[in-house]
């Protein structure tokens, strides 16, 4: 080990390097953790003496990382607390929850200062931005109770901080790397934009001179076009052609030709000015993602040419250096204890493809590579009827209804059955006989289940990644009781409860879910939805960041401005939600006063409404009408950033993600693990287990198999369980990997230089 105070950086050629004794229970731990930050892709430049390594595997403990999240849900959800707030609380309340949270941050930010060197605490930009997050957060805290207490007004702005914290935690490097895609992206759109801003004042200037001066009037009487920046608005929005035709009416009532201009404006504007945005955000997204997945898949790699460094012995003088399957096989055991030994030796038999008993560095580097292959164990177990009455279960009859539930038929039937079902739904429920109907489908479907049980082994049928099988099973059973429990209600006391009746009717169309699974084309885009699930979700923290912060400044712009009265209320002010200037407007006349900042909820739900862009002008105009012109300002910026930049980085993404899982079958090493299952005749055959819905959903062991199949097979085999990867740093080496050399250790680099060394942690510097 070295000494205390040396860092990563200065280990990876020296521990054990030219010790050929046995490796220590240290060198184990320090592999295990490089190896697990390769698997994981964590950049951590932590201290490798074995205190700090302990602190550091603690660190890294999936209880501490969750219980961190929790604060951060509540710290964020405090605002649902404060004024103005949904369910109000004392202010001392929510300012001692706080203080828990900031306490927790605070601990787990000194935590990760003892694992790291100093030197590289401070050099790091997100460690700053955490301290500064926690120090402006206290001073509002003080300020803000002072004014409180001597009832002056009082401006909580640090609450549009408390987001940031989600983004700058060392977990947090998904979606560090979002911001990073905005910010890389920004300077090209900035030109596009600068351009499609031209155009639109361009278009706006033409607009003002030619309907200005005819006396033109809207559906209100007010008059049209006649301001030239009420008009670069309104332009702005026929962009989302959310007042379209709305805005070119009074214009082509006055003549058929002046369609021509709008005609053209949306042309120009909506449909290639947009796409453009698409395009230059797609061009330049994938060209900077591409060289950070070079540089994180070069950091992993170097990551696990340490543990081979801490692990090597040299068989003879002379010879290059290797690992043998001895310490492999602890090493593992370190890394993923939860892994079989079955499992454990297909791995070493991948590695070691000449079964020499050790491995050198490029097959030793691959390690990490191959723990994120899911690799299910299928077991093959007899038929419970099998055991207890094996001559009745292996009849010719008996034999004949299992091989009549296997066949595709079966699948086909009761598909077609579910389409029959559908039509009956829809049917009028009144109808004696369509009710009745139910009873007849609710027995078809327990059939079905207790065919299956028949012919397929229960515990394989029930295995924990078979999804259909659960579903089908649980909504069969749920609406059979639902629908036991109406019918007695019904006869005992002619009472029918109307949310039992609701529970029947969605179990109902529920069902239709599954014919999906019988289409291979809908089968193969829903399979690549859920692999590249992990990355939407990255997004979607992205766009509750931005929500959060836009939420926070439009409850201290717009709060109380808009009012909201029940359908009960006989206020007076409820025809103009609150607001005499809101009078006769179409924001009253929609009956829009829901849509206000008046808490953190109905924010969230206008941001939604803004994102969707439809009546987004009407919505802008109401908060406008009750505070200045100028609030359009707000509106305007939340398209831009939400709609204009976020969204097209995120249909970037979709694109090339769908595109690699859509067209490319199975990376090389994922093949070579196939291959090496084939050769040991350890495989599961296509027809056996076919690709459906639940293979995507696959995580752990499977059983297969009635009993007349498993006589055939052995005792233990494997299969691949999909092409889904465990993390989005998979997903983004997959996408990549035609681009990046095996061999490339990064061991040319400057040994020096700490970021070839250990590439630095991905950061979000723009506070």
């Amino acid at each position: 080990m070295s000494p205390p105070g040396e860092s990563s950086g200065n280990v990876a050629g020296t521990s054990n390097g030219g010790n050929l004794s046995g490796t220590t229970k240290e060198d184990l731990d320090l592999a295990a953790v490089y190896v697990s930050d390769a698997q994981y892709n964590r950049n951590i430049f932590f201290d490798t003496t074995p205190q700090a390594v302990r602190l550091y595997l603690l660190y890294n403990h999936w209880a501490l990382q969750v219980l961190l999240y929790v604060f951060i849900l509540v710290d964020l959800s405090l605002a649902l607390f404060e004024e103005p707030a949904v369910r109000p609380l004392p202010i001392w309340a929510t300012m001692v929850m706080e203080l828990v949270c900031l306490s927790v941050f605070t601990a787990r930010l000194v935590h990760y200062a003892k694992v790291i060197p100093r030197d590289k605490f401070w050099r790091d930009p997100k460690n700053i931005c955490i301290i500064l997050i926690l120090l402006l957060t206290m001073v509002d805290m003080i300020i803000y109770g002072a004014l409180k207490a001597t009832n002056y007004y009082a401006v909580r702005w640090s609450r549009v901080l408390r987001p940031l914290l989600l983004v700058n935690v060392t977990e947090g490097r998904q979606l560090r790397r979002a911001f990073r895609s905005i910010r890389n992206a920004l300077p090209q759109i900035f030109y596009v934009f600068l351009l499609f801003m031209f155009s639109i004042f361009m278009f706006s200037l033409m607009a003002l001179k030619l309907f200005s001066k005819r006396n033109l009037t809207t559906i209100n009487n007010r008059p049209y076009f006649n301001n030239y920046l009420a008009i670069v608005f309104d332009l702005y929005v026929l962009v989302t052609t959310a007042n379209s035709p709305d805005v070119m009416m009074p214009a082509y009532n006055a003549s058929f030709f002046f369609a021509v201009f709008f005609i053209l404006y949306i042309l120009i504007n909506t449909y290639i000015f947009m796409s453009i945005f698409l395009a230059v955000v797609y061009n330049n997204y994938k060209k900077y993602l591409k060289e950070e997945v070079r540089q994180l898949v070069r950091a992993k790699r170097h990551k696990m040419v340490r543990a081979f460094a801490v692990l090597q012995e040299r068989r003879e003088e002379g010879d290059e250096s290797v690992v043998t399957q001895a310490r492999w096989n602890q090493l593992v055991r370190l890394v993923q204890p939860d892994i079989s030994n079955a499992h454990r030796e297909l791995l070493w038999s991948v590695s070691d493809d000449k079964n020499k008993g050790y491995i050198g560095k490029v097959a030793f580097v691959q390690l990490a590579d191959l723990l994120n292959i899911q690799v299910i164990t299928v077991k093959s177990r007899p038929h419970p009827l099998h055991t207890w009455l094996p001559t009745f279960y292996l009849s010719a009859p008996s034999r004949l209804v299992c091989r009549m539930v296997q066949h595709r038929a079966f699948v086909i039937l009761y598909d077609l059955i579910i389409l029959v079902n559908a039509v009956f739904i829809g049917l009028d429920e009144e109808n004696p006989l369509i009710a009745n109907s139910e009873w007849f489908f609710l027995a078809v479907y327990l059939l079905e289940i207790l065919l299956k049980l028949y012919a397929f082994e229960p515990r394989g049928f029930f295995s924990r990644h078979h999804f259909w099988n659960w579903f089908d099973t649980i909504i069969v059973l749920s609406a059979l009781i639902a629908t036991i429990i109406n019918a007695a209600m019904t006869s005992s006391g002619g009472y029918t409860s109307r949310e039992i009746l609701d529970i029947i009717f969605i179990l109902r169309v529920l069902r239709l879910i599954r014919v999906v699974d019988s289409i291979k084309r809908f089968r193969t885009i829903i399979n690549t939805l859920i692999k590249i699930g992990p990355t939407i979700l990255t997004f979607g923290q992205l766009i509750i960041v931005i929500y959060y912060i836009f939420a926070m400044v439009g409850m201290e712009l717009f709060k109380g401005r808009i009012q909201f009265f029940n359908a009960s209320s006989t206020e007076p002010d409820k025809a103009f939600c609150g607001d005499p200037r809101l009078k006769d407007s179409e924001f009253a006349k929609l009956n829009y006063c829901k849509n206000n900042f008046n808490n953190v909820v109905s924010s969230f739900i206008l941001l939604v409404e803004l994102t969707v862009v439809n009546q987004w002008h009407v919505l802008s105009g109401g908060f406008t009408a009750v505070t200045h012109w100028t609030a359009r300002l707000f509106f305007i910026l939340f398209h831009i950033v939400v709609v204009i930049i976020i969204i097209n980085i995120f249909v970037a993404f979709v694109l090339e993600a769908f595109f690699v899982e859509y067209t490319v079958d199975k990376s090389d090493l994922q093949t070579s693990l196939e291959k090496k299952i084939e050769e040991l005749e350890l495989g599961v055959e296509q027809e056996q287990l076919e690709q459906n819905l639940m293979v995507s959903m696959e995580t752990s062991d499977n059983d297969i198999g009635t009993s007349a199949s498993a006589k055939s097979k052995p005792s233990l085999i494997f299969k691949i369980a999909s092409k889904r990867y465990r993390t989005v740093d998979g997903l983004l080496h997959r996408m990549f990997e035609a681009d990046l050399n095996p061999e490339d250790f990064a061991e040319e680099d400057d040994p020096d230089c700490p970021s070839n060394m250990n590439f630095p942690n991905p950061i979000f510097s723009s506070v």
